[in-house]
């Protein structure tokens, strides 16, 4: 069953899941990020390219051609196919449940410190504690 992290209180969720990536690559995983909309992919697609003068992130759109051999994808949908066989972490910015979470060995829910966003991030984690996901909770800016 998949792991489900929430990682709250996060200020700029871009910024963050560039940092969050950069770990998650240097640990040789494959990683999926899910975006709210189009406006945001562009955004976060921008960032991974400026965030650090001296880090790379291989990414690319999910639709890209190189999709299947590129470790981190992409994507405002969660319809969008996914050519990764061995899927192994989706990381959510959005405000939505991916529908394709039991895809994935493990997710990570971003939510920001905004309280829409914070609202429907409490939403999410009571229906996946309904589903019996397990569940852990990082609050950012705690020790």
């Amino acid at each position: 069953m998949t792991r489900i992290d929430f990682h709250t209180n996060v200020p700029d969720k871009v910024s963050y899941v560039c940092r969050l990536v950069r770990k998650a690559w240097a640990a040789n995983n494959r990683v999926v990020l899910m975006t709210e909309d189009d406006a945001q992919l562009a955004e976060l697609n921008a960032a991974m390219w400026t965030f650090s003068a001296t880090d790379f992130l291989p990414h690319v759109l999910a639709d890209d051609a190189l999709a299947a051999q590129t470790p981190i994808l992409l994507t405002a949908s969660d319809e969008a196919e996914l050519p990764h066989t061995h899927k192994e972490l989706l990381v959510n910015l959005s405000r939505r449940s991916p529908r394709n979470v039991d895809q994935f060995a493990r997710m990570i829910e971003v939510i920001s410190s905004e309280e829409d966003d914070a609202a429907a991030g409490r939403k999410r984690y009571v229906a996946y504690k309904q589903q019996d996901y397990p569940l852990t909770h990082f609050v950012t800016g705690k020790s």
